[in-house]
């Protein structure tokens, strides 16, 4: 029988699992040869990220930040601020993010979206739709034109029988006669009246006096004294300002200061906010003599326009802490209810007036008003009751 030799059968050498992902790899750039990307595609990827990082990434710092200062605050309520205290809330980058709440509050919405977006915010803050002059939310290209929007054709009755009506819809904190040059922002905290306004170079009949408060009297001879009033506006609130009086401003200031919150929680715990803050003041004069109109900015105020000053630009990328002038000469005279100006989201009027000391207010701190209601008249007195009041007074004879 013949045997036939047995072949060896060599060995098969499986491959290993990374030898398979390289061929793998290799396979696809095969099939899938790499393509380059162009210059435009590249500048656009890099648009998108330094987006992400310069825009949203900022913002979402600031209200963690901002965050964590509302937990301390709530611990802190019953006192007010340290100086440390003010200096750390001043640092905080709340003018960026006013900035990028201005400029996402300016995109314009598609339309099928602005009911539900306005809607939203309606819903959240109380707003009264049936005022607004268009009640449908589609009109509305931008969030921030729905915060100013007008109201319906008197919706508003201006109390003309008072000398003195509320300039908008907002909530009274604090009111009553100036005596010092310190003025209470609300009750039991003050500012400067002086650092406020800035220093009196613009009366040509400058009493003479260094006290500051006196210097702007007009008529000191018919025992006028000085006023103020201050009006908070919420997010819900009507956000145009109209004129409180008949009056003629003369002079606007533009401090260009601080984005802090004029909330009431935060007016009862920092000292002198309303001179950090930025402010356009409007100095003038009514029939009892000096007048002054302030619209403070606040945290996320993007914009404080006002109609006669075409030339105000506020909310700059920058704090300067300058103070500019600008001259309105006599040209602007305005009426009570006049439209004044409109804020792009709620903040604070300042009214600092003087008036004789008959003048009484109408109105008690936490009151919300309406613009065009009375906030206060000169109480004067009735013949019959001034000859009454005389005949007490003299002695009579023994």
């Amino acid at each position: 029988m013949n045997s036939h030799p047995v072949r060896a059968v060599p060995s098969l050498a499986l491959p290993s699992p990374t030898e398979i992902r390289s061929l793998h790899i290799t396979h696809r750039r095969r099939i899938l040869p790499k393509r380059d990307l162009s210059k435009n595609e590249r500048n656009s990827d890099q648009f998108e990220w330094k987006g992400i990082f310069t825009r949203f990434v900022p913002v979402g710092i600031c209200l963690i930040a901002v965050m964590q200062w509302r937990s301390y605050r709530k611990k802190s309520a019953e006192r007010l601020a340290n100086e440390w205290e003010i200096n750390c809330y001043c640092m905080l980058p709340l003018r960026t993010v006013s900035r990028c709440w201005g400029w996402i509050a300016d995109i314009q919405l598609p339309e099928f979206l602005r009911p539900f977006i306005y809607g939203l915010y309606a819903n959240t803050f109380g707003v009264k739709l049936s005022e607004a002059l268009h009640e449908d939310l589609r009109y509305y290209p931008s969030l921030a034109d729905f915060f100013a929007r007008p109201l319906k054709n008197g919706i508003r009755a201006i109390d003309h029988a008072s000398d003195l009506v509320s300039p908008c819809d907002g909530t009274i904190l604090h009111f009553g006669t100036v005596h010092t040059n310190q003025v209470e922002q609300v009750k039991g905290v003050t500012y400067s009246l002086e650092n406020f306004l800035g220093a009196n170079t613009w009366l040509n009949n400058n009493n003479g006096s260094n006290d500051y408060r006196v210097s702007l009297l007009h008529h000191t001879h018919r025992e006028n004294t000085l006023y103020q009033c201050v009006i908070y506006l919420a997010p819900g609130d009507y956000h145009r300002f109209h004129s409180p009086a008949e009056w003629k401003p003369t002079l606007r200031r533009h401090f260009h200061g601080q984005l802090l919150s004029v909330k009431p929680t935060i007016a009862k715990w920092l000292p002198g906010l309303f001179c950090l803050n930025e402010r356009a003041v409007y100095l003038g004069t009514w029939k009892y003599g000096f007048f002054s109109y302030a619209a403070v900015g606040a945290t996320n105020v993007g914009t404080v326009k006002v109609y006669c000053d075409k030339n105000l630009h506020t909310n700059h990328p920058k704090n300067t802490g300058r103070c500019k002038d600008f001259c309105l000469g006599n040209n602007v005279e305005l009426k009570k209810g006049d439209p004044f100006g409109e804020f792009r989201m709620g903040s604070t009027i300042v009214l600092v007036f003087e008036a004789p000391v008959g003048f009484q207010f109408t109105v008690l701190p936490g009151d919300h008003v309406k613009m065009g209601q009375s906030l206060g008249k000169i109480e004067h007195q009735k013949f019959v009751d001034r000859i009454q009041t005389s005949s007490k007074d003299i002695p009579k004879a023994s």
